[in-house]
């Protein structure tokens, strides 16, 4: 990365405040009427411990309804293993029955189905986790399983602001009130969606949401889905955003039939998609016409791996394939050399007999 470029990522440095603005329940009302219908909790303090705890225990009763459970016939005695001694220690489950009884009012309220997350991200990293695979709640236990296995939501609860250049990363969050959001179930098609890049109130880049997949119909229809963002923003958004720089993603159902789904900072901790950071923070560069660029697949040639499949791997394999714990790597090659050795004299003693 060159000084110019060092430049004007310090000169588009995040602030606390626009984070903060970025924030769910900070933008919700003023833009209702252009989003997925919605509905806020803030989180008890004793359900936020829960989120910050080791291991994944239940509430006991959050799982009726559930879009995980079994059906009762499949339910036999076969099933049950004694895994361990009674001296095993036995985790509590946790219990908050008004949190949990406003879930499920909320969940009703929205149609059975949902889809969570908190201040700011959605635990997309999850998703390997869930029945279907996607982020589809039905109770309130498919909604703790997802928060408390993504990494996504601990990132909001630990380090809301990292790379803001105005705060201390510790005091910062304890100003923070946390809500959970739970939104109306949508089928969306993912070829729809898109990130839109607004330097200095100006909107300046396009891309395809989910840049891993090719989407033949993208080449045909790109200069609608221009227009159409670009009347979305100069006529909806604009001027009722209080940044003057920030990030928004949109949902293209057809032609001038578009859906807000959320508001990012204009930084590092967004991610640039097809672009970079220090493309879309030079003022100076291309990226300053009148027409915003748009980049999408424009071939099967760029389709790429899942990136969230690396959240469904354990930790310990994914530290030997990235050769970042070496003693790890150490342990298995010893490992490798003692069954080795077991195995040829194995093969001697065979082979004396």
């Amino acid at each position: 990365m060159g000084r110019t470029d060092v430049n004007n990522l310090k000169r588009h440095k995040m602030k606390k405040e626009h984070v903060l603005n970025c924030s769910f329940s900070s933008w919700y009302d003023r833009f209702k009427d252009l989003t997925i219908k919605s509905v806020v909790l803030p989180l008890p303090q004793e359900f936020i411990d829960y989120l910050h705890k080791d291991g994944v225990v239940l509430p006991e009763g959050s799982v009726q309804g559930s879009s995980q459970s079994r059906p009762e016939d499949e339910n036999d005695d076969d099933d049950d293993v004694d895994w361990g001694s009674g001296s095993a220690a036995v985790a509590v489950a946790p219990e908050f029955p008004e949190f949990e009884r406003l879930v499920k009012k909320a969940i009703q309220k929205l149609g059975g189905r949902v889809f969570p997350k908190l201040n700011w991200s959605a635990p997309r990293d999850a998703t390997w986790i869930s029945f279907d695979k996607t982020l589809k709640c039905t109770c309130p236990s498919d909604v703790y399983l997802l928060l408390k296995s993504s990494d996504f939501i601990a990132h909001d609860l630990s380090q809301p602001f990292l790379h803001c250049s105005d705060c201390d990363l510790e005091m910062a969050r304890a100003d923070v009130k946390y809500d959970l959001i739970l939104r109306r179930w949508q089928d969306l098609q993912p070829g729809m969606e898109f990130r839109c890049f607004v330097r200095n109130k100006k909107l300046i880049a396009i891309s395809q949401r989910h840049h891993i997949q090719y989407y033949a119909f993208l080449e045909t229809q790109k200069d609608e889905i221009i227009s159409d963002i670009q009347a979305f923003f100069y006529h909806m958004i604009s001027n009722k955003f209080p940044d003057e720089s920030y990030v928004f993603d949109v949902y293209r159902k057809d032609k001038g039939h578009l859906t807000l789904v959320d508001f990012n900072p204009f930084g590092e901790v967004t991610d640039a998609l097809l672009f970079t950071w220090e493309e879309l923070a030079n003022d100076s560069g291309e990226l300053k016409a009148e027409r915003p660029e748009f980049r999408f697949l424009q071939s099967k040639d760029g389709v790429q791996p899942n990136p969230f499949a690396y959240f469904a791997m354990p930790r310990d394999f994914v530290d030997l394939a990235a050769g970042e714990d070496p003693y790890k790597l150490m342990d298995l090659l010893h490992l490798k050399v003692q069954t080795s050795t077991s195995e040829n004299t194995s093969s001697d003693e065979d082979t004396t007999s």
